[in-house]
């Protein structure tokens, strides 16, 4: 791979121009995003468990009710806040798009015999039966890094699945202050690391496209036989107005949005994500 390549693979491309590797669902590198799930001490892959803990409560405080929730998980992991509510005396499906994380969840709803079912898939793939649910959850900013078009499928899959009166809360990136979310371009050799377990060349940079509202984080990936892996993350930031807009479009009402649910914190906690809550 010459420096030529190198250049034109790592610049900025077209808007939701797909990268050409999957890191969800690579064996190696799942295995490494479940181990930062499962961290306490630190908010990425999931929040930190008192933050969970408090969101989990904050979500049940919004879907008042005297007995038992049918609550669908998407984008579940490896069922962080499927627990806690099926501890909580729910019943809860949680689904998720990595073999590694499912394996998890399964393994530890089996170890403290809670009643948790779950399936490995693409929830944007997936057939849900109608009427089913009476709370649908999108945590950790998923609904964020969906293209338009992909945000319209899921919100018409969550529609249709949940129960008359039913509720969907999710979070997304508030919008404010844009042009300072981007990141400064790095680059990481390393003998091990995240991306693979081999050695590795990893050039990272983010590109911002302020009309639509988006950044891209985008990560370069050179291996030692210099084959390059191109993994892509599109994600939007939202003002309060804008998820309004989405949500009543989509046959949803009674929209609330908080921007004061997480404690403060980095691009990922407090006043820099909105919690959006709304009615079918």
């Amino acid at each position: 791979m010459n420096i030529t390549d190198i250049i034109s693979k790592s610049g900025q491309p077209p808007l939701y121009e797909k990268g050409n590797a999957f890191m969800w669902t690579d064996q190696y590198i799942s295995k490494q995003i479940l181990n930062i799930h499962l961290n306490p001490e630190i908010d990425l892959g999931s929040r930190k468990k008192s933050t969970i803990i408090k969101t989990a409560d904050w979500i049940l405080r919004k879907k008042q009710t005297e007995g038992s929730l049918k609550i669908l998980d998407l984008g579940c992991g490896p069922g962080l806040y499927s627990e806690y509510f099926a501890q909580k005396g729910h019943k809860v499906t949680g689904i998720d798009i990595s073999k590694t994380s499912i394996e998890y969840a399964k393994d530890s709803a089996a170890r403290q015999n809670l009643d948790i079912k779950y399936f490995q898939a693409n929830y944007l793939e997936t057939v849900f039966a109608a009427e089913e649910y009476d709370l649908a959850v999108l945590i950790y900013t998923d609904f964020g890094v969906l293209n338009p078009q992909e945000q319209q499928q899921l919100l018409h899959s969550i529609y249709k699945t949940l129960k008359t009166g039913g509720t969907l809360i999710l979070d997304v990136l508030n919008d404010n202050n844009i042009e300072t979310k981007t990141t400064p371009r790095s680059w990481e050799a390393s003998a091990s690391g995240f991306w693979r377990a081999k050695p590795y060349l990893a050039l990272s940079e983010s590109f911002l496209y302020p009309k639509e509202k988006v950044v891209l984080f985008q990560h370069l990936i050179i291996n030692e036989k210099q084959e390059s892996s191109t993994y892509r993350f599109w994600t939007h930031f939202f003002s309060k107005n804008d998820m309004n807009k989405i949500l009543t479009e989509n046959k949803f009402r009674d929209v609330e949005i908080s921007n004061d649910v997480l404690p403060l914190g980095d691009l990922w906690n407090g006043e820099n994500v909105l919690f959006c809550v709304a009615q079918k």
